[in-house]
C-alpha cells in the first residue's frame, strides 16, 4: 500500500483522457433534440453475462465520457426509456424478463445487443441455462460486438440505432 501511496504522490494521479471533438458533440446534441427534442434515456438489461460489458458501461458513465452532456441518461424503468441496452446471452430465467421490459418500452424504441454474447451467446451459446443471443428472444436494431466491447464501441451502437431508420412494420425476433 505504501508503495501505490508513494507512486502517487511522485508521479500524480493517471487516468485515461478523452475529450470529444466538438463537431462530434454538436452533431449528436443536434441529432437527438431534432429525433427527441430531450436526452435519449436507456434502460440497461443484464440477460445473464459475465459482467465484463456491465464494466464497460460503468466505464461509459464516467467524467471523461460525459454522458449528459450527450443528451443520455440511464433509466431503472423501461417506461422512461427510448433504448434498451442488452448484455450477456440470454439465460432462460431471464427470458420472460427481457420479454416484458421489450414490450413496456414505448415507441418508437430500439434495441441494442451489446458484446458477443448479446450477438450469438458467444462462449456460453446455447444450453440447457441459456437460450443465446438477444436476437432469439426480442428484435435486435444494433449489435455490438466484443468481449467486452469498449465506451467508445457502446457509443458507437448506440449512436447507429438512434440515427439508423427503422421501418414501421412491427419486427419479430428468429
Amino acid at each position: 500500500m505504501a508503495n501505490i501511496l508513494s507512486e502517487i504522490l511522485r508521479h500524480g494521479l493517471r487516468s485515461e483522457s478523452f475529450s470529444w471533438p466538438q463537431a462530434d458533440l454538436d452533431t449528436w446534441q443536434q441529432a437527438l433534440w431534432q429525433r427527441f427534442g430531450r436526452a435519449l434515456v436507456i434502460r440497461h438489461v443484464d440477460a445473464g453475462s459475465c459482467n465484463g460489458c456491465e464494466l464497460e458501461i460503468h466505464a461509459l458513465n464516467a467524467p471523461q465520457y460525459n454522458l449528459t452532456g450527450l443528451g443520455l441518461r440511464f433509466s431503472a424503468s423501461p417506461r422512461h426509456a427510448d433504448l434498451l441496452l442488452v448484455t450477456g446471452p440470454v439465460s432462460r430465467h431471464m427470458e420472460e424478463a427481457l420479454r416484458r421490459t421489450y414490450a413496456a418500452l414505448p415507441e418508437p424504441r430500439w434495441v441494442v445487443a451489446v458484446g458477443d454474447c448479446g450477438h450469438d451467446g458467444g462462449c456460453f451459446g446455447e444450453s440447457y441455462a441459456c437460450l443465446g443471443g438477444v436476437r432469439r428472444v426480442i428484435p435486435v436494431d444494433v449489435v455490438v460486438v466484443g468481449c467486452p466491447p469498449t465506451p467508445l464501441q457502446l457509443l458507437e451502437g448506440i449512436w447507429r440505432a438512434v440515427t439508423s431508420a427503422r421501418d414501421s412494420t412491427p419486427r419479430q425476433p428468429e
